[in-house]
């Protein structure tokens, strides 16, 4: 059987929930034939990433899906790039407030996903839930998991996607709630796991 990691975030800042966490608790924990194993991370520069990874070399994973939330955006939004810097506008769960530094010193300028990013916002849309591809993550802890698991794990060919959903307040529509945020991440699992297959 194969596995699949899928990681969310923690509340932060002054928030109660955070979407990538209420989405995520709501996932099977088998998909097909693919075990779905689901870890919560902190808000935290460069922890997030180290305990992704523990996490995934735990469960031997055979693809990640890591997922998060972004404020503003009204689409459910899988990430095409992650870039090699940290920016915060504001400080994390621990107080790092890091300005224009690089993730991995020395690392590559950029990643792209190896997963079939546009294949996947194209099937969520169809399914219902309002989907775009994004090619910016940011430049605060999202971005900064999703470098350091592509840096980790996409030489080996285990496919790694990032996907933003609308930050909780901003659902606003019952085609945007965290069950409908839920049937996005699935589809995109689903496409994750078909990918390992070819």
């Amino acid at each position: 059987m194969k596995t699949l990691l899928v990681t969310c975030f923690e509340p932060f800042g002054s928030e109660k929930i955070n979407a990538s966490m209420s989405a995520a608790a709501l996932m099977p924990d088998e998909i097909g034939a693919c075990r779905v194993v689901k870890t919560t991370l902190p808000v935290v520069f460069g922890e997030a990433g180290n305990k992704a990874i523990s996490a995934a070399l735990d469960c031997k994973a055979d693809a990640v899906l890591c997922v998060g939330e972004a404020k503003g955006r009204k689409d459910v939004t899988p990430e095409a790039v992650a870039v090699n810097i940290r920016y915060a506008a504001i400080p994390d769960n621990a107080g790092n407030e890091p300005r224009d530094v690089p993730v991995i010193p020395g690392g590559r300028e950029a990643f792209f996903s190896n997963a079939p990013v546009r294949r996947i916002a194209e099937t969520i849309a169809e399914a219902g839930v309002p989907a775009s591809v994004s090619y910016s993550a940011g430049t605060y802890v999202c971005n900064d998991l999703y470098y350091t698991v592509l840096d980790r794990f996409s030489g080996a060919g285990t496919p790694v996607l990032f996907v933003h959903l609308p930050a909780a307040p901003e659902w606003g529509t019952p085609s945007l709630d965290s069950k409908r945020s839920a049937a996005a991440l699935i589809i995109a699992a689903r496409s994750l796991i078909n990918s390992l297959e070819k």
